[in-house]
């Protein structure tokens, strides 16, 4: 029976593969440092494949290089052991709701999501540290141990994961930002649907840094604009140079193609008038005048009804003169009552909108800082967080985007949790029914700041309540609490694996401690956590509904109906006649305890039940 492999997908290989797709002759097997045979690129072979494109050796050529992108890019590559074991204390309607809040490092979330979510993710938003000097960045080095980390940085939080703060003063200022950030960007395009988005907030300082970064990552045929966004409502007065008014957010689409919602522009609805009662309705009556181009076939006179002679302007007319006589029959081009000029006719029923502006300057559709602030501290009195976003800045992207019915909208640098705010608010409004995906890592909060004060450890925490205060103030606002979203959340949180350790390294245990292989599973973890690990590993949606049965005296996991069906008995318990029961399910997929079979002639037989009973079935064990 086969085991399900318990960590996260080996990107590495995953590039092989597709090499070997393309070129079968550049792919050879060689041994790894372990001994065990792997597939491997023969590099001097692909060189020869692409002899005529290849740059090689120290001439010069445009690229995006820093030091540590080497390494950015093993770590983006490399397989983890991790797993999320659910936390129901913290989750609100834990069985029933479709939104998921993940505790932890966001990189390591990224890389656990990959099966999961691939090309599942409508829309991301992200306001990733700035790096001014004084805000923290994570440091990745998965191949270190947890001491010689301590040694090396002296500091860790209290789950484990590393953060240390990016002085101006270091040597490694802009490489060590970018070292972060590129990883995560290239694992997060991965999850973006065919027309999917992502919006990334930014300052100045890391702009041009970030445009690079993404132009390499989603392709410069990907970027969709650089929207400049009015971040304040009021000046700096004391600013020495400028008042920096203003943040961007750099947009980038998976598919090239992709265009935004257009959007209507109420202010200009009063300029449609109709006051000759045209039977199509209000108009607005334009200048067609001006080509932006002089053209030699755009400059011809114009003969109006009456036989007057209208002269062509300095660069010609906006249309051939073909074009312009179509126009002119189909009544949208007409003459002035005194037939010297003429104008063209918009009607207020052909608008289906306006294309957005990169200038995003109303206050009233996007929001400011200060207004943030004041949604954030009327969910939560205390002040807890210094730099929210305002709920309308997401939502204005979220109306950019028009995601619909389970459409999932991420945020993996979630902060005080403003997009999961956005998404129920927008939910709410356009009755449909938007999923959020949020991380965030536990990054402690200081010592000294209201937050910690007020009892907020920290900043997933304050993450956590904003999402369970908005909600319920959401529902209540709305209609008078008579409408009825999702306004739940799982909290998953990321720890190692329930494997285990000798089961990753089985030649690194001591052979006296033959127990070990008693079971597999780590003592402190129970079913759930189990269970959520085999879903992470069968790329089953995390959201998905659970349920849970008494089956011949086991408790048995069902997702989503029959979607995967789980029993983790470990009491050696699990004979034919139980397998028997769980086969009149007719699950998708069954996974059973290695060490809850009665014997071994049980685990033998289980495909084999499996396959009379239930042929459609996938099988595995942990």
């Amino acid at each position: 029976m086969e085991k399900l492999k318990m960590h996260s997908p080996n990107l590495t290989q995953d590039n092989v593969a597709r090499i070997r797709d393309l070129f079968p002759g550049c792919v050879t097997e060689t041994k790894g440092a372990n001994g065990n045979v792997r597939l491997a690129v023969d590099f001097d072979q692909l060189r020869q494949e692409l002899s005529e494109s290849i740059t090689e050796g120290p001439q010069e050529r445009y690229q995006l290089s820093w030091p540590g992108k080497r390494e950015a890019l093993l770590t983006a590559n490399a397989p983890i052991a991790k797993t999320l074991r659910p936390c129901r204390s913290e989750s609100v309607d834990f069985d029933a709701t479709n939104n998921i809040f993940i505790e932890g490092d966001n990189l390591e979330a990224l890389k656990l999501l990959q099966e999961t979510y691939l090309g599942k993710v409508r829309m991301i938003y992200i306001d990733p540290p700035y790096n001014t000097g004084k805000d923290f960045v994570y440091e990745d080095d998965f191949s270190e141990s947890a001491d010689d980390f301590l040694v090396r940085s002296n500091q860790k939080d209290e789950a484990g994961n590393r953060l240390t703060v990016n002085t101006e003063a270091s040597g490694r200022f802009h490489s060590d930002w970018m070292s972060m950030l590129y990883p995560r960007l290239r694992l997060a395009k991965n999850l973006l649907s065919d027309d999917g988005v992502i919006f990334i907030s930014i300052d100045d300082g890391e702009q041009a840094n970030l445009k690079k970064i993404c132009d390499e990552v989603f392709g410069e045929s990907c970027f969709i604009a650089n929207a400049v966004w009015r971040s304040k409502d009021n000046s700096n007065n004391d600013a020495k140079r400028f008042s920096i008014d203003h943040n961007h957010t750099l947009i980038y689409a998976k598919n090239p193609n992709w265009q935004p919602h257009k959007l209507s522009d109420d202010s200009k609805r009063g300029h449609f008038k109709n006051p000759d009662n045209d039977p199509r309705g209000a108009y607005f009556d334009g200048n067609p005048l001006n080509s932006p181009n002089y053209r030699e076939n755009l400059i011809y006179d114009l003969i109006s009804p009456s036989g007057n002679v209208i002269s062509p302007p300095k660069n010609g007319w906006r249309w051939s003169k073909e074009a312009m006589q179509e126009r002119i029959a189909s009544g949208e081009i007409r003459f002035t009552s005194d037939e010297r000029s003429i104008r063209r006719r918009t009607y207020l029923a052909d608008m289906e909108g306006l294309p957005p502006s990169t200038l995003w300057i109303d206050l009233e559709k996007t929001g400011h800082n200060r207004q943030a602030k004041y949604e954030l501290i009327k969910l939560i009195p205390e002040d807890v967080f210094p730099t929210p976003k305002p709920v309308k800045l997401i939502k204005y992207m979220m109306d950019l985007v028009q995601p619909g019915n389970g459409d999932i909208v991420m945020d993996f640098f979630a902060g005080s949790a403003t997009t999961a705010d956005a998404a129920i608010s927008y939910s709410i409004e356009t009755g449909k029914s938007v999923r959020f995906i949020l991380v965030q890592l536990p990054e402690p909060c200081d010592e000294k700041s209201d937050a910690m004060k007020a009892g907020y450890r920290n900043i997933a925490e304050i993450s956590k309540e904003r999402i369970r205060r908005s909600g319920k103030a959401l529902l209540k606002e709305a209609s008078g609490g008579l409408i009825k979203k999702d306004v739940g959340f799982r909290v998953l949180k990321i720890d190692t694996s329930n494997m285990a350790d000798i089961y990753y390294v089985p030649d690194g245990f001591d052979k006296a401690n033959l127990d070990l292989f008693v079971d597999n599973i780590k003592n402190d973890r129970t079913a759930d956590d189990l269970l959520f690990q085999v879903m992470l590993d069968w790329g089953v949606d995390l959201a998905l509904p659970i349920s849970q049965q008494t089956i011949q005296g086991k408790e048995v996991f069902f997702v989503d109906g029959n979607a995967l069906v789980a029993c983790f008995d470990a009491h050696s318990g699990i004979d034919e006649s139980f397998v028997k029961e769980l086969a009149k399910h007719q699950p998708l997929r069954v996974v059973f305890r290695d060490a809850g079979f009665k014997d071994s002639a049980v685990k033998i037989n289980v495909e084999q039940i499996f396959k009379l009973l239930s042929p459609s079935t996938e099988v595995k064990c942990i």
